[in-house]
């Protein structure tokens, strides 16, 4: 068994070993930075550019004279020289290199993490730390959700108050949906986009594609915090420093917090588009996402500016002013040579442009993202069950990511082709810092690897078992609070109910504390 993941396409062990000596050195045709060692052309770590390769595939043949490394790009290359890490474990003090022939490339070109920094923000260098960690797993997206109800955190130089005030919340809600505790306090922090256009080239030098999500027209109370007048009211309202569930308006006297922006007005959609411009300047992605989901209608039914739209364009109803709306940022990020991704709840909109990418997560079935992705529309796979990593293992243990396949979801094998590919979502909410965030990535990044990177015929739910605990001397090198067994694959049901029980209303670190303890006590 070839101890690598995700599994490659093709691999075959064989006898021997290659040995790394004191004076190992690379000779490549690609440049390579990030590659450390010295190179010259009698090394015996040879790195050919073959263009009868495909974009990130690539082989890796080791001998006992030599290791040879074929790619057809950069992105190739590196990948190879990451599973050459695993194997090798030269990082762990070892010299000897098992012979071996990989022959390996991607099941899916969207091979994505998310992170959300409104509700908690982790800076820099943590955001770094994580794309490294994708780096390893040979994921290629970083989804960056950067604005929120709770916190904007990117700098928009035309309007200084998104980060002077959108930024910051005064309090923050703690111990899960349902309850109402808070802690006093002003938390915030934002990206300068000198800090953005850092971390863009420090992805980009992993074959990492930043793809910003700055959230239109819902989940807006920031910006509206900072500029009143991006909603149909405007009303004076601070930054919310709750995330959802029953929050009493009488214990914490914050009301009307949940609004979108106005639709109708003509310098809301101006703002718009100003902001998707200074993005634009700052991710060469030739994607943008702008969320969509769960977008209140109340105050559109009553506004003039938005009724005016309706009528005027002919349209339906409120929904689909939303997809009027969503298709004029269509239009403007068509002219900056992008595309536009939603959460799946957009689809709701029967005007809607049939070019937007959907991505789906919700936990019940949606019958408008099924019949988008099976008539030809492009989609990415988030779905709740698998992939939402912020829900406790508890409720989704390790196994619902690792058996994930998008027929259980409603696409027709046929039409799997219009999968861009699948995505793990880290909302973080009940995510304060790096223990946390951890526990909820590691191993689900690993079991979403093998899902987005690996054959399906090559999956196997034991051989990935053996591989993970195999693996796991690498979360113990790189210093990552994994989830160990007991807490990624719970067995007892009651157990589980209890665990989800208390994280909803009481406990949102209850399996910290649980993984804690069981690391104290040597279970790994």
């Amino acid at each position: 068994m070839i101890n690598l993941i995700p599994i490659p396409y093709k691999s075959e062990s064989k006898k021997g070993f290659f040995l790394i000596d004191d004076g190992f050195k690379a000779c490549s045709d690609f440049e390579l930075p990030l590659l450390k060692l010295e190179r010259a052309d009698d090394g015996r770590l040879v790195i050919k550019k073959d263009s009868s390769f495909g974009n990130e595939s690539y082989s890796l043949d080791v001998t006992e004279d030599c290791i040879t490394i074929k790619a057809g790009d950069e992105a190739g290359a590196y990948y190879a020289l990451q599973s050459l890490r695993q194997i090798s474990r030269y990082e762990l003090g070892k010299r000897k290199v098992p012979c071996c022939t990989i022959n390996d490339r991607p099941n899916y070109k969207w091979r994505g993490m998310q992170l959300d920094e409104s509700r908690h923000f982790f800076g820099k260098e943590e955001v770094k730390r994580y794309l490294d960690l994708m780096f390893m797993m040979k994921l290629n997206v970083f989804h960056w959700h950067l604005t929120d109800d709770q916190g904007w955190r990117v700098e928009i130089k035309k309007y200084p108050l998104l980060t002077e005030i959108g930024s910051v919340r005064s309090f923050t809600q703690i111990n899960g949906w349902g309850s109402t505790d808070i802690i006093e306090g002003e938390y915030g922090g934002y990206y300068t986009q000198e800090d953005i256009k850092e971390i863009v080239e420090y992805a980009s030098q992993r074959g990492i594609m930043i793809v910003p999500e700055i959230d239109f027209p819902a989940h807006c109370a920031a910006a509206i915090a900072a500029y009143p007048w991006l909603a149909c009211r405007e009303l004076n309202r601070p930054v919310p420093g709750y995330f959802g569930g029953i929050i009493p308006e009488k214990k914490l006297g914050i009301k009307d917090w949940n609004r979108t922006i106005c639709a109708g007005k003509e310098q809301t959609m101006e703002f718009v588009f100003d902001v998707i411009d200074e993005i634009c300047q700052l991710f060469p992605a030739p994607y943008f996402h702008i969320g969509g989901d769960e977008a209140p209608k109340d105050e559109w039914k009553k506004c003039p500016h938005c009724q005016k739209v309706i009528s005027d364009n002919h349209l339906k109803d409120e929904e689909d002013l939303q997809g009027w709306f969503n298709n004029r940022i269509l239009e403007h990020l068509k002219g900056k040579g992008k595309r536009l991704i939603g959460w799946n709840e957009i689809l709701a909109a029967g005007n809607l442009d049939k070019t937007v990418i959907a991505q789906y997560w919700t936990p019940q079935r949606d019958k408008n993202a099924e019949k988008h992705v099976n008539t030809g529309g492009s989609i990415i796979m988030s779905n709740h069950k698998s992939f939402y990593f912020d829900m406790t293992y508890g409720l989704y243990p390790l196994k619902n990511t690792y058996n994930y396949s998008p027929v259980n979801f409603g696409v027709n094998e046929e039409n799997v082709k219009n999968v861009l590919g699948v995505e793990g979502e880290v909302w973080t909410e009940w995510i304060d810092g790096r223990e946390k965030l951890d526990l909820m990535i590691a191993p689900r990044m690993q079991a979403l690897a093998e899902v987005a990177w690996s054959a399906p015929k090559n999956k196997s739910w034991k051989d990935f078992k053996a591989r993970l605990d195999n693996f796991k001397v690498y979360y113990k090198l790189l210093d990552i609070n994994y989830a160990v067994d007991a807490v990624s694959l719970p067995k007892n049901r009651i157990k589980r109910a209890k665990i989800q029980s208390k994280f909803m209303k009481g406990d949102t670190h209850l399996e910290v504390k649980l993984n804690r303890e069981l690391k104290r006590k040597g279970e790994q």
